[in-house]
């Protein structure tokens, strides 16, 4: 199957439980999906009941399409993401945003839980994602092209959308508290990064590190949609902090404590955006 006929199949999967148009996309990372909880009249699609979107299996990551309105916005969320190191091909990891987009959202927000590599940035902060670095040495437009669905070389000059942005900032101004900025580097992951690594991302101009997200940016940039990112700061990344361990239940517990602020920005943002 090509994939528009892949994204069209997982659509009528979707539809044959809604028939809702999305005006915007919400990724949700390890531990933040807790806000597609608070979307009105909601509609709830298990991965497992959608074609073409492997479940997920890491924890934090509930694994549900959810359908519903916030400050009267249709939304429809990603509640859970599928990432490179489960040995998903990168067409499998993107494949849920791109058809969150197929849907009808035109903005989309990605997010993730993230280790800070710039000295501003403290646990529980959350990041405006500035820019990005793609180290996971793949990319989900490699093969055949469908210039219908986007371009065969995708400019990135301009990847994040600068208007988002301003309302992010906004938003968090109202709610009493600074947005940060920084670049997202994007690893394969699973391990965490050596102090060495980490050292390295400082000197490429890194702000924050993750093993997701890069991949999902490529592919809603080829599919035109306006993208605004943001890393919710969960721990110093490796050879920063005071943690001689690195855990994942830690990067879960930063997030749950961080997550009233993040499901108030996020609020905010879609207020604005209505």
């Amino acid at each position: 199957m090509t994939l528009r006929e892949q994204l069209a199949a997982a659509a009528e999967d979707v539809r044959a439980h809604t028939d809702r148009v999305p005006q915007v996309a919400l990724v949700l990372g390890s531990g933040l999906g807790a806000f597609a909880d608070t979307l009105e009249d909601a509609v709830v699609v298990p991965y497992d009941q959608i074609r073409g979107i492997p479940s997920a299996k890491v924890a934090g990551h509930a694994g549900n399409l959810v359908i519903g309105k916030k400050e009267g916005v249709e939304c429809v969320a990603m509640q859970g993401r599928n990432h490179l190191y489960e040995g998903h091909s990168p067409d499998h990891v993107v494949f849920g945003l791109r058809l969150m987009i197929h849907l009808g959202a035109k903005n989309v927000l990605i997010t993730n839980a993230a280790g800070g590599i710039g000295s501003d940035l403290e646990v529980g902060d959350l990041m405006i994602i500035d820019d990005q670095i793609n180290l996971t040495g793949q990319n989900p437009l490699i093969g055949p092209n469908d210039d219908e669905l986007g371009p065969r070389f995708v400019d990135m000059t301009q990847t994040f959308d600068l208007e988002l942005a301003k309302l992010a900032e906004a938003s968090a101004t109202e709610l009493g508290f600074a947005m940060k900025h920084g670049v997202y580097v994007g690893v394969l992951g699973p391990s965490y990064e050596t102090p060495a690594e980490i050292r390295f991302f400082q000197q490429i101009g890194g702000g924050a590190v993750g093993m997701s997200t890069v991949l999902e940016v490529i592919a809603a940039r080829h599919l035109g949609a306006r993208i605004l990112g943001i890393s919710c700061i969960t721990n110093k990344a490796s050879g920063l902090g005071d943690e001689e361990v690195l855990t994942h239940a830690e990067v879960q517990e930063n997030a749950a404590e961080a997550r009233e602020r993040f499901v108030s920005l996020l609020t905010a943002i879609l207020r604005r955006i209505s």
